[in-house]
C-alpha cells in the first residue's frame, strides 16, 4: 500500500480527515457527518449520495500524491515566482520539508518495521524507500490497521508510529491506487463483481 509519512506536528490533509471521520462514525453516519447540510430549521437533509459508499482510505492517483507532498513541503511557487523567493513561512516550511525527507529516506529502507505507537505492535514492513523528493513509500501493512477490513480497528488521522529503531515518532497517512479493488471485509480478498445476466 502506498503510504505518505509526514511529522506529527503537521496538518493532516483533508482527504485523510474525511476517511478518518468516516471510519471512526461507520459509513452511514460518517457520511451524513460530513456531508449532511442543515436546512433554515435545523433539520437534517441528506445530498444525493444514494448508493454510494466511500473507500474507507482516499483513492489517490501517484501524480496527485505528488501534488499533495509538494503542498505540504512548501514546494508551491506562482508560475512567475521563483520557488526561493517565498514568504518566510513558505521558507520555513520548504526547510522543515527538507529536513522530514532526509529523515525518512535515511530511516525507510526495504525491510524496516512500522510500528504503531499505541500498542508497539508491527503494523506493517517498508517494502521500497521513499520516491525521490516525498516521503511516499510503499509498505506491506495490515489491512485490519487500515480499516479495510471492517475490524474493531480502524485507521485515525491522530496516529503515531515508529520506524525502525527510531524514537522519533511520524505519522502514517495511507491512499490506495486508482486501480485498487474493492475489498470484501470478510475475507481481506477482492470483492467479486456480479454481473448482471
Amino acid at each position: 500500500v502506498p503510504v505518505m509519512i509526514i511529522d506529527t506536528e503537521m496538518e493532516v490533509p483533508k482527504p485523510w480527515v474525511m476517511a478518518s471521520m468516516i471510519q471512526e462514525l461507520g459509513t452511514e453516519e460518517g457520511m451524513d457527518k460530513i456531508f449532511g447540510l442543515s436546512d433554515e430549521d435545523g433539520e437534517k437533509k441528506k445530498l444525493a449520495l444514494t448508493g454510494y459508499i466511500p473507500p474507507p482510505l482516499p483513492k489517490i492517483s501517484a501524480p496527485g500524491a505528488g501534488s499533495i507532498v509538494s503542498m505540504m513541503m512548501g514546494s508551491v511557487a506562482a508560475p512567475d515566482q521563483n520557488p526561493q523567493d517565498g514568504s518566510e513561512e513558505l521558507n520555513k516550511l520548504r526547510v522543515q520539508g527538507e529536513k522530514l525527507q532526509i529523515e525518512i529516506a535515511e530511516l525507510a529502507q526495504p525491510g524496516t518495521s512500522i510500528i504503531d505507537k499505541k500498542d508497539s505492535r508491527t503494523i506493517g514492513k517498508i517494502v521500497s524507500t521513499p520516491a525521490p523528493g516525498t516521503t511516499v513509500l510503499l509498505a506491506q501493512m495490515r489491512l485490519d490497521r487500515l480499516g479495510l477490513l471492517g475490524s474493531e480497528h480502524k485507521w485515525s488521522r491522530t496516529n503515531k508510529i515508529l520506524m525502525g529503531e527510531s524514537n522519533k515518532e511520524y505519522r502514517f497517512l495511507p491512499f490506495l491506487p486508482l486501480w485498487w479493488p474493492d475489498i470484501d471485509p470478510a475475507t481481506g480478498k477482492e470483492k467479486e463483481v456480479v454481473v448482471g445476466e
